[in-house]
Order: structure tokens, then sequence, then C-alpha cells
């Protein structure tokens, strides 16, 4: 563990990913230390799904370079889509799905084929995190935006291209476009009721449930790592 200048316990990576857990605090009084984790748990969600049916989204549509500057993944949401929802001027653009007022609070966003492809921006999960999304349902997703989304509570959902046309069916209704997301049981369920099953590896289900990132999953060994540490103070104490 490191005993950088940030900290007992903190090294310059986790201030920067993490600076509102590591900021002022060392292994012993980080949050983390007590048992609670920065990802919002993931077990079901209900809310209003938007559709986008748009192919290869790119992460730099999802969030475009000029909002990259920040290291914080508050205050993101606004640059979401920013080349599509609004114009040149500034203005809202009426004609993009999020900016229509029955899916300005989406909590799901039902999306074409290759969505997140592109870069490897982590800034991409945060702006939509920050929006308020928290489920992306396609056939097929970029690697990298697909690890990311699961390290940051977002829960990426691939579907065959038939359950993706039923769920795009359902989101185009509008306000009564919700859709129920039941992780534990691995289930989509329709306005209509009707149900549509997926697949997610164990350990990344694990984790969303439990609401662990990497940092979260070291320390649930916390116990571990402070009993190496006095071992190693006892066993090299001219160290």
């Amino acid at each position: 563990m490191s005993l950088g200048a940030y900290g007992p316990g903190i090294s310059a990576f986790d201030y920067w990913r993490y600076p509102r857990y590591t900021t002022g605090l060392t292994l012993k009084t980080c949050p983390f230390g007590t048992g609670s984790a920065p990802m919002e748990k993931f077990t079901k969600l209900e809310g209003v799904a938007a559709p986008l049916k748009i192919i290869n989204v790119d992460t730099d549509m999802i969030i475009p370079k000029q909002y990259l500057k920040t290291i914080k993944r508050t205050g993101l949401g606004k640059g979401l889509f920013s080349e599509q929802r609004y114009k040149d001027d500034g203005s809202e653009n009426p004609d993009f799905v999020l900016n229509k007022p029955a899916y300005r609070h989406a909590k799901v966003l039902v999306a074409g084929d290759n969505f997140g492809c592109g870069s490897s921006r982590e800034h991409a999960p945060w702006a939509l995190l920050d929006f308020g999304i928290r489920c992306v349902i396609s056939t097929s997703f970029g690697d990298i935006f697909y690890n990311n989304c699961f390290k940051n509570g977002i829960l990426p959902i691939r579907v065959s291209q038939e359950d993706l046309d039923k769920l795009f069916d359902d989101a185009e209704r509008g306000a009564n476009a919700t859709l129920s997301i039941d992780l534990p049981n691995q289930e989509i369920r329709g306005p209509d009721g009707g149900t549509v099953k997926f697949e997610i590896d164990p350990f990344r289900k694990h984790c969303l449930i439990n609401g662990l990132d990497d940092i979260g999953l070291t320390m649930e060994k916390k116990a571990s790592i402070d009993s190496y540490e006095e071992k190693v103070k006892r066993e090299r104490a001219w160290a």
C-alpha cells in the first residue's frame, strides 16, 4: 500500500480515480473500510426507456472530447450526446430523443448495434450515469465501454435482434415506455408484461448487486491486508 503525498495508503491513482473517497482519508478511515462502496448497488430498476435507433454510437458521440478535461464523475450529464442534444446556438434540439418530454428522465437506453465503440474514455459511462441512465440495452457493445459500465454501476445488457426490436417497440411508447430490469433473475419486463431473459457473467453480476468496483473488491480483503501489514511491521521493524 502506498504512503504517498495523498495520505497513508492513498496512491496517486486512487486520488485521481476516486477523489471523493480519498481526499483527506486513509485506508483506515476510507468508507470502503467500513463496508460501504462507491458504486450504488444494482438489483432491480424500473423506469422509462428511451429508444436510440442509431448503430455504431461511439464514445465521442456519447461524450465529446471537450468534456474530457475533468477527472470528476459528476456534472457530465449536461454533455451527454451534446452534439445531438443541442444546436449550434446552444439551444435544445427538440427532435433528439432525450430532449422529448417523455424521455427527459429516462433510466434505460435501448440502442442500436455496437453501442460504445471507439475510444476507451471512461467519461462515457460517467456521463450516462450522471444523466440518470443505469442500464443500456443493445445487441452488442464496444468491449472497453462494456467493461467500464460494470465498474461504474451501469448494467449493459446484450439481447438478440428480435428481442431488441420488441424493446424498441416498448420504448417508443413515450411516457408509457416503462421497463423493469431484474438483475437477480436476469429478466427485462415490458409494459405489457412480456419478458426478455438475458445472460451476464456471474462475477460481474455479483459486483453490481453488491455495489463493488475494483477498489471495493480490494477493500473486501481489508482484514487480510491489515494482517499482512502488521506482520511486515513485526518482521521488518527497521523498514
